[in-house]
């Protein structure tokens, strides 16, 4: 024990003034380093701003109050020309969280059951799970994202002749038509729906808490698919039942009515989903490879059927290993959706494009695009690792 003790660091020995010392050496030269990286920042912006000045280019941020003056092809939320530039930014913002979040969905679904199909002990289903994760993994994004519009603008027939697979569903070449949901009680009615998914995860949370202390397992299946429909429903009632359905329907040469997914939207969609979702399933398949074999036969061997035993013993258990580099093919997908330029679709990068040709300041609308996908990469980040840190295993 005392040899021990003789050759640990002695932590709280003082600096001394003397460059022998290990301690003055790394203050010097990370100061040396601090003061480095300072120099270069302050001279690039200071050299950016005196070429600025030099040729007469206006800077700063005060153009965002000004009118924008064109259209929007597609908008999330309301705009016109007469809108300011800001305005126009922020809908592209909206147009890109609104494709990022229906493909991190989509993705995540059909990864997941290309990875289990992938282990699958069905040779045709592993075997066409393999052929897709190798197609689409070594193919590169913008090249797919060509395809898929090629696919829908040229070769999907006219809407007079679209392909009709269930009633009120419509895919032609100006894109897939749904029926949607109107009226005043809209909001109150997707109030409704996210109160019933709040409620669900705290009555998950509570069920679990409740199973840790007594053992006793409580099904909560039955109470969420009852909050899904009474929650809207006590929405729907309670702001007037004026919803309707709005369907689509062919008028002239194109459709009217419905919710229309672009063509530019939907081959966005179809390339960013089926290209993460590749990614994804590797990860799933590595994640339940990576859980001990003796776990499926203690699960199995209680009689436990095979899909439940991956419900309940597998995954929980590999989503230690899945949730971090999954977190990484999120913060792509919506990195990727920047491509969204390349097809027409009016995402943030396309509208900050024609911003920055219309007012010259380039500098801003490149530090606009740079500080939207790092505050959006930097909340993913965030939320996943929250996630992994609490199903994270406990050392004791």
């Amino acid at each position: 024990m005392q040899h021990s003790t003789s050759q640990a660091p002695n932590r709280g020995k003082p600096v001394r003034l003397s460059w022998q010392d290990p301690k003055l050496r790394a203050l010097v030269y990370q100061a040396l380093v601090i003061g480095l990286v300072i120099g270069m920042a302050w001279y690039l912006v200071h050299n950016t701003l005196h070429n600025l000045s030099t040729r007469n280019i206006a800077t700063g941020f005060s153009f965002l109050e000004k009118e924008a003056g064109f259209s929007i092809g597609e908008t999330v939320i309301d705009y016109s020309p007469a809108d300011t530039y800001g305005r126009a930014i922020l809908v592209g913002l909206a147009n890109t969280a609104y494709v990022s979040i229906i493909g991190l969905f989509w993705a995540t679904l059909l990864g997941t059951v290309i990875g289990i199909a992938r282990l699958s002990t069905n040779w045709l289903a592993a075997r066409l799970a393999s052929l897709y994760i190798q197609c689409v993994r070594n193919v590169p994004l913008l090249l797919q994202l060509l395809v898929w519009y090629a696919l829908i603008s040229q070769i999907l027939p006219g809407p007079r002749a679209a392909l009709h697979p269930v009633p009120g569903v419509f895919l032609s070449n100006r894109g897939l038509l749904v029926p949607a949901i109107e009226g005043g009680s809209t909001s109150a009615v997707t109030a409704g729906i996210l109160l019933a998914i709040v409620a669900a995860f705290l009555a998950t949370s509570v069920r679990n808490s409740i199973q840790r202390r007594t053992g006793s397992y409580y099904a909560i299946w039955p109470w969420t698919i009852a909050m899904l429909v009474a929650f809207p429903m006590l929405g729907w009632v309670l702001t007037g039942m004026d919803l309707q359905l709005d369907t689509p329907h062919l008028s002239g040469f194109s459709f009217a009515g419905g919710w229309n997914f672009s063509p530019e939207l939907f081959a966005l969609l179809a390339g960013l989903i089926t290209y993460t979702a590749a990614f994804i399933a590797e990860i799933v398949r590595s994640g339940i490879q990576s859980v001990n074999k003796g776990q499926w036969e203690a699960a199995l061997s209680l009689g436990i059927k095979r899909s439940r035993a991956l419900r309940l013993v597998i995954l929980p258990q590999a989503l230690r290993v899945i949730v971090p580099p999954t977190t990484s093919q999120y913060l792509n997908l919506i990195k990727h959706s920047s491509l969204a330029v390349a097809i027409g679709y009016p995402d943030l990068v396309s509208i900050v494009n024609t911003t920055l040709n219309q007012t010259g300041q380039a500098i801003e609308g490149i530090l606009i695009i740079m500080c939207a996908f790092l505050t959006v990469s930097l909340a993913i980040s965030l939320l996943m690792n929250l996630y992994n840190k609490r199903i994270a295993l406990v050392e004791r």
